[in-house]
């Protein structure tokens, strides 16, 4: 068996962080990402000293929700996050130019364990983790480094976005990783009750404010979504 020292680190780097918080979500265009930027902008606004990490490699973007395309880390003993709006924030975008990554299968999960083993975070209230889509490789693999974690699921009405919680909740539970609530995103008032096994931290109908505001900040904290998200950070704080 080769052992991987990369792996030994990632601990040590995650020590000084009080709570992590794994926003996930199991089907594309439900809000994960969003949700990720405006609960670490929520919770940095509450007072906490707070991370944001985009391990989402095919699809980040919390650097263009946060107009952080110009930040870049700082290497001191590892690789130090910039802070954007307060918020210490590493991602890969930092290293691909735009460009999308080409990675999959174990190229994906070993970029994702190079960029945990060389962020140094220091002493953190919250870390907030965009993490990679669906139950990919990464996903998965991902998910052995954040044991102690909150998994925060995002979720629309759909059908089969509830198909999907349901079968992935189940998959991460038996992984040791369960659910601390549902965000439940474009909600209205035909919208299904979620299956009682799960807790729903909010309901947010369809803001077309929030997307209007992708890359202005202190519009972002103006709009709805970005309200119940706040709610939710006092919730999850409490």
């Amino acid at each position: 068996m080769k052992l991987d020292p990369r792996a030994c680190v990632v601990q040590q780097r995650l020590a000084g962080i009080k709570t992590i918080i794994a926003v996930t979500g199991w089907k594309g265009g439900i809000g994960k990402s969003s949700a990720a930027c405006a609960l670490a902008m929520a919770f940095r606004e509450l007072g906490y000293r707070t991370g944001l990490l985009d391990l989402d490699l095919t699809g980040a973007s919390d650097h263009i929700i946060l107009n952080a395309r110009n930040a870049f880390p700082e290497e001191i003993k590892g690789l130090k996050p910039p802070l954007v709006e307060g918020i210490a924030f590493m991602s890969l975008s930092f290293f691909t130019a735009e460009r999308a990554a080409p990675l999959r299968g174990a190229d994906a999960s070993s970029a994702i364990l190079e960029l945990l083993a060389v962020t140094s975070w220091g002493e953190l209230d919250f870390l907030v983790i965009d993490m990679p889509p669906g139950i990919s490789d990464a996903a998965l693999d991902s998910v052995k480094y954040f044991r102690r974690a909150k998994l925060l699921p995002v979720t629309t009405p759909s059908a089969l976005a509830r198909q999907s919680l349901a079968r992935a909740a189940a998959l991460f539970g038996a992984m040791g990783l369960k659910p601390a609530g549902i965000i439940e995103n474009f909600t209205d008032k035909n919208s299904e009750p979620l299956p009682a096994e799960f807790v729903s931290l909010a309901k947010i109908p369809h803001d077309s404010a929030w997307d209007a505001s992708v890359g202005n900040p202190a519009a972002l904290r103006k709009t709805v979504f970005y309200e119940a998200l706040r709610q939710v950070a006092r919730q999850l704080a409490n």
